[in-house]
């Protein structure tokens, strides 16, 4: 099933007269190094992303752009899902509700 948006040429003629904006895109790619930092995988790809940091990958720098969360980490695409109790939130309501214990 496909869906025609009401804006999209519907002929020929039409599409002949419609005309795609300029100058949107950004021109400034380069390759840019990505870090996964909870478990340091990294990957390039082409990105704009400002960023003071580099890194060193095969011999070559690259400016670092540093992720808490990536495809390597997280749930979805890994099949795996961790409990993560960073402030000792278990304990807390644990403690918290003891007295309500039978």
């Amino acid at each position: 099933m496909f869906f025609i948006s009401k804006f999209a040429p519907q002929n020929s003629a039409d599409f002949k007269a419609f005309k795609m904006k300029k100058d949107i895109h950004p021109q400034n790619y380069r390759v840019v190094a990505f870090k996964d930092m909870s478990n340091d995988e990294v990957f390039l790809t082409k990105s704009t992303a400002n960023t003071k940091e580099t890194i060193e990958v095969d011999g070559e720098e690259y400016p670092l752009v540093k992720l808490e969360i990536s495809r390597a980490s997280h749930p979805f695409y890994t099949g795996k899902s961790k409990l993560v109790d960073t402030a000792g939130r278990i304990d807390k309501f644990k403690n918290k509700y003891k007295k309500f214990a039978k």
